[in-house]
């Protein structure tokens, strides 16, 4: 193999910058989708059923322009909120809308039933205001859902048709609200805003971490190695191994999300993994043989580094395509992007970087008094090595408590589902979700679809039911459907002392009377979102004003068992739903795609050792690494999330990689005649130097996720510098530990 790279090294480095470059003309083609939706398959039950649903009702995504003002019923206020809603309501991107001018009002006069806007004209003077303050505070259907009940906000509510560009839906609003100044604060909202942000935010996170964490690859190499060639060459397989995995993602047909944006991190961290390796075995054989011919240099760096490298990158692989089994779609397509990038970092490691090392000079090693320098760094691991191998038991006792006191955390662990929550606290979309929150009912909603006779009163009355039941759980902000008008309309056509009044009609042909009186002075068609033009289909929306995601996942649950046994229900979905389903789905992909990662490294590392003693206590180290991360982000608060829920796969791969190389040059050493205590020394003093390396690389590349503008993506960063390092300690402190103690067989054996 070193023969043929020597021979051929020009060609190989031509052909390798040629194909990664030519992924690389693919990435401008790139596309964002930032929809929650895009997190999930397109198989998932709660998804079909809300797709089904909107195929009835319209579009669920609504977009919210909310006004502020001390008092919003002054004449400058609405004024200004007329002026808007004049050029809002018009918009080609909305199915329909709602506000202050287009919402009715139901009242009753000689039998006949009246509708008129809820405003039908703006006051002027401060008895006029109070008069239409007391109108309003009587209309159910308007108070806290476009205008807040302390009336120092009113909203503008659009539903969006279906394929909404959300760039251009975004820049109309800031013209038509730039086209109508005022004193008054104004605040978008609604998921249109948290996906178009979402899509900002990505491009911002892009063009700041990238170079952020490739200026901090570059120092610890160059602190690592102080060496030209031990920063250029890891770093330009960094970089080729980037282009490749990223150039992918429009010639596979894939998007970028929120989630994809750790892929470019991951490859930078742990992309430069096996080049360190040989650029520091590059060194060692210099150190210990600075006159050693190059064709010979070259084949003993190939014998020594060949097997390890592969099979730790075939570790890494597995466990980053462990994520396929994860219930989030970006998850899946990050795994099978990150393997084939691992995949082609491993390729040029083992032909580019030596084909480069033929090519460039001799890198010249430092010497102190006729031997190769020995630096305090070096001293610490020796003294290090020498306290293990005399102490196993101290330090595995030390290391155990040390993981029990952390991994009590994990009781405390929640889950986060919410697309809202990765924002910070002070961000405009957080802020703005809020107001809705508080104030308008709630961004997300649930959707309840009834099938059948809608005006039989029984439908009508289970609906009812339902409300009222539903309106009393935590987290709920606003419930509506027809049947609810329908009492209403009841309040404006009765007296209160008759028995019907504020309740659904006895029969059938009273509520179709109903609405006919409706119909004659309203329009029928402001009932579209919650009933069809035949009546055979209704929906009852519930409006979530926490989003919180254990409570939605209680609502939800609650909802379920209170409908299970109705048979006028057809389906259950919405977007709240689906959120408290992928909320529910993360534990369940997070704990799946561990214990599988876990399966097969522990069974990659059984048959390169060729014994079940050696997966057994590889198992060792990484299940202590997986209590110390969870332990830590239940103490920290920190929550699973649709990135964080990544970690464990990519800690694995990653960690199991120390654990390999320590060992299989710990059994180099003992098959070189050295005792166990001395090779475990040695071991340390010299690999253990590549894997700190290693580790502080990887740490450091991920280390510029904490300024990510999502929270999810922080936590991934802050956890991945903690579970790399638990995996460093577990490689060069539990393990040879461990080895000493239990004295494994597999050690003993010389394998390739």
């Amino acid at each position: 193999m070193s023969k043929f790279i020597h021979r051929f090294r020009w060609p190989i480095v031509i052909l390798s910058l040629v194909i990664s470059i030519g992924f690389a003309v693919f990435i401008p083609k790139i596309k964002i989708d930032p929809d929650i939706k895009a997190l999930i398959p397109d198989d998932m039950p709660t998804k079909i059923n809300t797709d089904k649903i909107e195929e009835i009702f319209g579009g669920s995504d609504m977009i919210m322009v909310i006004m502020e003002n001390e008092d919003i019923l002054t004449d400058s206020a609405l004024t200004r909120l007329q002026n808007i809603d004049h050029s809002f309501s018009r918009l080609p991107q909305l199915e329909r809308s709602m506000s202050l001018f287009n919402m009715k009002s139901i009242k009753g006069a000689d039998g006949t039933m009246i509708v008129t806007p809820a405003l039908t004209n703006i006051p002027h003077s401060a008895e006029e205001r109070e008069i239409l303050r007391k109108e309003l505070s009587d209309n159910e259907l308007i108070l806290g859902t476009v205008i807040s009940r302390d009336f120092k906000m009113a909203a503008l509510i659009g539903t969006l048709q279906n394929g909404t560009d959300n760039q251009i839906l975004m820049d109309s609003l800031k013209n038509i609200v730039a086209r109508n100044p005022g004193v008054d604060k104004i605040h978008f909202g609604g998921f249109p805003v948290v996906k178009q942000s979402i899509t900002e935010n990505i491009l911002k996170d892009l063009k700041l971490l990238l170079p952020m964490s490739i200026i901090l690859i570059l120092l610890i190499l160059w602190i690592s190695f102080r060496d030209l060639k031990g920063v250029i060459l890891p770093l330009s397989v960094v970089l080729l191994s980037m282009l490749v995995s990223i150039g992918l993602i429009p010639l596979i047909g894939w998007k970028f999300s929120l989630v994809t944006v750790l892929l470019p991190i991951m490859m930078i961290a742990i992309g430069n993994n096996y080049s360190i390796y040989l650029i520091n075995r590059y060194h060692e054989i210099l150190k210990r043989e600075p006159d050693i011919k190059q064709p010979i240099l070259m084949k003993e760096l190939s014998n020594a580094l060949t097997w390890p490298i592969l099979l730790c990158a075939l570790t890494t692989i597995a466990g980053v395509l462990s994520l396929l089994t994860h219930i989030i779609v970006p998850a899946r397509e990050v795994g099978i992007l990150a393997a084939i990038g691992i995949s082609w970092a491993l390729l040029l490691s083992l032909t580019y970087i030596p084909a480069l090392l033929s090519i460039l000079p001799r890198s010249k090693i430092k010497i102190v008094d006729n031997q190769p320098h020995v630096t305090r760094f070096e001293h610490f691991l020796f003294r290090a090595g020498v306290f293990i191998a005399k102490k196993p038991k101290m330090v595995l006792l030390i290391a155990s408590l040390v993981t029990i006191a952390f991994g009590i955390g994990v009781i405390k662990i929640k889950v986060e589902g919410n697309s809202v929550n990765f924002f910070s606290a002070k961000d405009p979309v957080r802020i703005t979700s809020d107001l809705i929150d508080k104030h308008f009912g709630g961004s997300q909603t649930i959707s309840i679809q009834f099938t059948g006779d809608i005006k039989d009163p029984k439908i009508l009355n289970r609906m009812l039911y339902y409300e009222e039941a539903i309106k009393k759980e935590k987290g709920v902000g606003q419930v509506l459907s027809v049947a609810s008008v329908i009492r209403l309309m009841s309040k404006s056509m009765l007296d209160p002392t008759d028995r019907e009044y504020n309740a659904i009609p006895s029969t059938r042909e009273a509520v179709a009377q109903y609405l006919e009186l409706y119909s004659m002075s309203g329009d029928p068609t402001d009932f579209e979102q919650l009933v069809d033009f035949n009546y055979e289909n209704a929906q009852v929306l519930v409006r979530i004003n926490d989003e919180n995601s254990d409570v939605v996942m209680k609502l939800a649950s609650f909802i379920r068992k209170i409908t299970a046994e109705d048979p006028a229900i057809a389906r259950i979905g919405g977007v709240g739903l689906i959120s408290a389903e992928l909320t529910n789905s993360l534990v369940t992909g997070q704990w799946r795609s561990t214990l599988l990662a876990m399966g097969i490294v522990c069974l990659l590392v059984g048959l390169i050792f060729r014994r079940r003693s050696a997966a057994l206590i590889v198992l060792v180290p990484l299940s202590m690494a997986c209590i110390v991360l969870f332990g830590i982000m239940g103490w920290g608060g920190i929550p699973f999330d649709p990135a964080t829920t990544l970690i464990t796969s990519v800690m694995i791969g990653c960690g199991v990689d120390y654990t390999v190389q320590f060992l299989w040059r710990l059994r180099d050493e003992m098959a070189a005649g050295h005792s166990q205590d001395r090779a475990v020394v040695k071991t340390i003093f010299t690999t253990g130097k590549a894997i700190i390396f290693n580790a502080v690389a990887v740490m450091i590349g991920f280390l510029p996720l904490i300024f990510s503008t999502f929270s999810p993506i922080r936590f991934f960063g802050i956890m991945m510098v903690v579970s790399i390092f638990a995996c460093l300690i577990g490689a060069l402190v539990v393990i040879p530990a461990l080895t000493l103690i239990a004295k494994p067989k597999f050690l003993e054996t010389k394998i390739i």
